[in-house]
């Protein structure tokens, strides 16, 4: 079945950086498009990056462009997320997904930007 597990989150402080990771086992990786969205309290669902198959082509929030790149090792099936530059408003649960047949979710990471 697919599983996606993502990990890395923590607290960080203002201009802080972290690096999350989603280990995805279950599907052809190396033939997925893969995204990371995130959560906030009381907000909806949004999507922060999203990585072609062979990483050529990355689409980013205009709210994280410039800060996050998003990257992935297909021969590892992982994506990740490298956070610079971490602001209190990227407080977040962020989540990696795929589609394949259907929507799939990890349990998500909680990230905490705060001094």
């Amino acid at each position: 079945q697919v599983q996606l597990v993502e990990s890395g989150g923590g607290l960080v402080q203002p201009g802080g950086s972290l690096t999350l990771s989603c280990a995805a086992s279950g599907f052809t990786f190396s033939s997925s498009y893969m995204s990371w969205y995130r959560q906030a309290p009381g907000k909806e669902r949004e999507l922060v990056a999203g990585i072609t198959v062979t990483g050529g082509y990355t689409n980013y929030a205009d709210s994280v462009k410039g800060r996050f790149t998003i990257s992935r090792d297909n021969a590892k099936n992982t994506v990740y997320l490298q956070m610079n530059s971490l602001k209190p408003e990227d407080t977040a649960v962020y989540y990696c997904r795929v589609s394949w047949g259907r929507e799939y979710w990890g349990q998500g990471t909680q990230v905490t930007v705060s001094s």
